[in-house]
């Protein structure tokens, strides 16, 4: 049977049932912390997306703490990997120690620092007995947890708690806990562990995060050196070099919005006690302010409150996450920006710090002034030169239609081979979706909450994702280290005669293959939402099979084409490269000319109308095939197919008509499209589109995609001059 400690019984009146011992198994209680336990006292209070005052939310956290403390706190030894019970405990101790810390500094309740101390006194027991931890990952390995990512975030929460406390410490308590726990915990993250140190990644921020702090809490500024400037202290690495490297210009992280949330909280933490501790080192106007960007881009990353899921994503993750709670706290207590009030609106509460109350009473002071969403270019790479998320939107509130296109650069080890992916949002809802990443996290049934084998096979490959896949292949054959290599060039951003427009092209995902693509959002009467259009071409001297996923959300209501679908049997669309994991639930015969598809998502319709300049064939799938352990959702999706040298594909996305479910009245008419024409004039691709309202838009796209470049076209015997790669008639 595991050891197993728990800190303080008799002090606290508390009796040995705190834990259940059944037949030598070992039952822990796991109490949740404020994320849960807090956030659901504090809803109670909440009327709509109103925050409570900040004492009643410290009520909440008090209430959650005595339980704990009435409770006891286990310390057991290491014996799971993440998401299991014991996994679960430590990282809730953690939190525990830093809540004790916070509620003491906000109201010098000595029963709280004594708390903390005892918990700590205990790991600081345990930690020397330890060796790596029996589950742990060969090359991140922990002593506390499996992975050494997971003990620099507890040490970043404990050694915040600690700082509240330490200086009233007695000599003995301060030497047992920091001797026998912090400063050994601290000398793993980096001397014991410098290939996760000094990397420059989020794994290497976390423990370059934690190791600084605790040597400001500790007064050891060798530690912060080399947690600035790498164990060698040259500049090579530590935490500056990551934020040269991890972010762009516009404050975009390499892997992507899901990870740059994670990795936000070290930046802003650790960046915040350097603040404190050396302001001469002016830590926030470093790299033209690149924290603060990092935390309002970060929010920019979201639509309806849930991060854009490219990459590899939890889908589910979005702006309450507490990391986006200290980055707002801290970047409001530096710049009292109005509209950082209006993003913590979007929140459910807010952190226990000082900052965090300084939120509370501006809102409450009527001082918040609303969050605006913006169309935004945000150039990737160190110096903003490898490829960009574009993002257009038709307005400034939450749930405005929204397009992104990925023309990054891979993403590291996260990234999908999703070369001009697409998303689309309306109404508050996923029209054209990301799978994000093939993983049940902290749920130990599905392998240990781990990223799942199908990670591999489905979530990263190209037919995942809404571009264009070329004879059934993974963009750069499926090697992230090779694509890292390579980006996609914006060819523009902006916009032109009322309409957004943003288009980029690769030439390197395939051989031989130029991939273009270009978004046109264009404004419609009053009331009305926009036109989205997206043209999709891949261009060669050779003949290829050309798909193009859309991977939609909601119900198919109509198409204006006939399709086939399977009522006995189905079989996968494909044997390799994602195809192996999709049924085909349908297919059109072969089609020419304009075409359209219908959805319903909650209360609105979708029309998705598309034509090609070849003839193709739509199939319809679902996700499932060859899935034997249940690990992929039955998502929706149909495929546009044809086999040319080349293909543009045009698809125009509305809104149109409403279902009333309480009176089940529903309003639908289908299309507005009348027609889209595909040509070619000259040295410029013609796209012409026709409403039933009479409106024409025209996007032209020249053959030379350069800049500086000028053309002149004869269109309706009108002539045409621009400059650069697109342009829009309207």
């Amino acid at each position: 049977m595991s050891q197993l400690r728990i800190n303080s019984l008799l002090k606290f009146g508390l009796a040995s049932t705190a834990i259940g011992l059944v037949s030598g198994c070992q039952t822990l209680g796991v109490e949740k912390t404020q994320s849960e336990s807090v956030s659901t006292e504090v809803s109670k209070i909440q009327v709509a997306q109103e925050l409570s005052k900040f004492d009643l939310q410290m009520q909440a956290l008090e209430t959650s703490l005595a339980k704990r403390m009435e409770k006891g706190v286990p310390v057991p030894v290491p014996v799971d990997a993440g998401g299991g019970v014991v996994h679960e405990q430590h990282k809730a101790n953690g939190k525990t120690i830093y809540e004790a810390g916070m509620l003491y500094q906000a109201n010098g309740d000595a029963k709280y620092r004594d708390f903390a101390r005892d918990i700590l006194l205990d790991y600081a027991e345990l930690y020397p007995t330890l060796g790596l931890h029996p589950e742990h990952k060969k090359s991140t390995a922990g002593r506390l947890f499996w992975q050494g990512l997971n003990e620099a975030v507890w040490l970043v929460y404990v050694i915040q708690g600690y700082e509240t406390f330490h200086d009233e410490l007695s000599e003995e308590d301060r030497s047992k806990i920091e001797e026998g726990v912090l400063n050994p915990m601290a000398d793993f993250l980096s001397e014991g562990s410098p290939q996760t140190f000094d990397r420059i990644h989020n794994h290497g921020t976390w423990a370059a995060a934690a190791v600084g702090m605790t040597g400001y809490v500790l007064d050891q500024q060798e530690r912060v050196e080399k947690s600035l400037y790498g164990l060698k202290q040259d500049g090579e690495a530590g935490f500056l070099k990551q934020l040269d490297l991890l972010f762009s210009p516009d404050g975009y992280y390499a892997e992507g919005p899901y990870y740059q949330r994670y990795a936000l909280m070290p930046f802003v933490l650790f960046s915040q006690a350097i603040e404190k501790n050396e302001p001469e080192r002016k830590i926030f106007e470093y790299r033209d302010e690149i924290v603060l960007k990092a935390i309002t881009s970060t929010v920019q990353q979201s639509y309806a409150g849930r991060f854009f899921p490219i990459n590899d994503a939890i889908r589910e993750k979005g702006l309450n996450t507490v990391e986006l709670k200290y980055g707002l706290a801290i970047a409001y207590d530096l710049t009292k920006d109005p509209t950082l009030l209006g993003a913590v609106q979007l929140q459910k509460d807010v952190v226990p710090t000082p900052e965090g109350r300084a939120l509370l009473d501006d809102i409450e002071a009527g001082k918040a002034k609303p969050f605006k969403f913006q169309s935004q270019m945000f150039r990737d790479g160190a110096s903003g030169e490898e490829g960009a998320l574009l993002v257009l939107r038709s307005g400034e509130r939450i749930d405005d239609a929204a397009a992104v296109m990925k023309a990054t650069t891979q993403g590291l080890g996260h990234g999908h081979f999703d070369k001009l992916g697409m998303l689309y949002y309306d109404n508050g809802y996923e029209v054209v979706a990301d799978y994000g990443a093939v993983r049940f996290h902290n749920i130990v049934s599905k392998f240990g909450g781990r990223y799942l084998p199908e990670n591999n096979s489905w979530a990263k490959a190209s037919i995942a994702h809404n571009t264009l896949v070329v004879d059934e292949e993974n963009h750069y054959g499926g090697d992230w280290r090779h694509s890292q290599k390579f980006s996609p060039e914006v060819l523009f951003f902006g916009k032109i005669n009322g309409a957004q427009v943003t288009a980029a092209e690769v030439d390197t995902a395939y051989e031989g293959v130029n991939l273009q693509r270009v978004f046109v959002m264009v404004p419609r009467g009053e009331g009305e939402q926009p036109y989205f259009i997206d043209i999709m071409r891949g261009m060669s001297e050779e003949g290829h099979q050309y798909d193009l996923p859309v991977h939609y959300k909601g119900d198919l209501i109509e198409t204006s084409f006939a399709v086939s679908f399977e009522t006995e049997s189905i079989s996968a669309l494909g044997g390799a490269n994602g195809y192996q994991h999709l049924w085909q639930s349908g297919a059109s015969e072969e089609l020419s000319g304009m075409q359209d598809v219908s959805l319903r998502l909650g209360d609105s319709f979708q029309t998705l109308t598309f034509a090609s300049d070849a003839p193709f064939q739509a199939v319809f799938t679902e996700l499932g095939a060859n899935d034997p352990d249940n690990n992929l959702r039955p998502d929706q999706g149909m495929v546009l197919r044809t086999a040319s040298d080349s293909v543009s594909f045009v698809s125009v996305y509305e809104r149109n008509g409403y279902y009333d479910f309480d009176d089940e009245v529903a309003e639908f008419e289908g299309s507005s499209i009348e027609s889209i024409e595909i040509s070619n004039i000259d040295d410029a691709a013609v796209f012409k589109i026709s409403t039933e309202s009479c409106e024409t838009i025209t996007v032209l796209i020249a053959d030379d995609t350069s800049a500086e470049a000028n053309h002149k076209i004869t269109l309706s015997d009108q002539e045409i001059e621009w400059n650069g790669a697109v342009h829009v008639l309207r």
